[in-house]
């Protein structure tokens, strides 16, 4: 369910990520909170209309049904993992009706803000240092360079294609205009949408976000494990599509 709720959410990596902690404040399991940072910046219904259009059905929906199943399956295993314990920020819980009276309107909207300002203030530099090394690292990298090193049929071209994409700051949708390009000067299906995954789901800026608020080991889990899982995708995709 928090796959498929990723899914209909139009967020990036950096946007999802304040609904990630409102998530764990509300007493949602890590693993089921990591699915939907997963999911919702990799898969969303504009980007799914979009390849739909490029692609066809055959491609969306193998995009789309991988892209969620990486979600659940990441999910699952970070969540038997039980790293609780490496979220370094102090996550207050949501308290329930029961145990308090419901404030009012006026005064949840007046806490709601300035828990957003408090959270804005922590993590706005970190935004924009990491956004502006992702822009640099976007801007210079051409589509020459990818395919260079990425645009072979050899087994390293997946994972070298989910390195590249990576540190770079984008959108499941904007991205997809230079996918095209990618498969249209002779890149495989499956390593060009291994690198709009990657891409999409990571970047310098979430990066930098996350280690604010969980230890390098469990930010190095959630890394190695969705790039595996997007890695396995890319040699399916080449199976099937090639």
């Amino acid at each position: 369910m928090a796959a498929i709720f990723g899914f209909v959410t139009p967020f990036c990596s950096c946007s999802a990520i304040p609904l990630f902690i409102g998530f764990l404040q509300a007493r949602i399991p890590l693993g089921v909170v990591f699915s939907y940072l997963i999911s919702a910046p990799m898969n969303n219904e504009i980007a799914f209309v979009l390849i739909l259009g490029l692609f066809g059905w055959k491609v969306a929906l193998l995009y789309t049904g991988l892209g969620i199943l990486v979600a659940v399956v990441a999910g699952i295993i970070l969540g038997r993992m039980r790293l609780e314990k490496e979220i370094l920020i102090e996550v207050k819980p949501a308290s329930s009706a029961f145990e308090v009276e419901i404030p009012k309107l006026l005064e949840r909207i007046k806490e709601a803000w300035n828990h957003t300002l408090e959270l804005f203030k922590k993590i706005a530099p970190f935004v924009l240092v990491g956004i502006g090394l992702g822009a640099f690292i976007h801007g210079y990298v051409p589509s020459e360079f990818v395919l260079k090193w990425a645009g072979g049929d050899s087994w390293y071209a997946v994972p070298l294609a989910v390195l590249i994409g990576a540190p770079m700051y984008n959108n499941a949708v904007s991205i997809i205009p230079l996918v095209e390009v990618l498969i249209n000067k002779g890149m495989l299906f499956g390593t060009a949408l291994s690198f709009m995954m990657a891409t999409s789901t990571f970047s310098l800026p979430e990066g930098i976000m996350l280690k604010r608020l969980m230890s390098w080991k469990l930010l190095a889990l959630f890394y190695g494990i969705t790039a595996l899982g997007i890695i396995i995708n890319g040699y399916l995709f080449n199976f099937i599509l090639h």
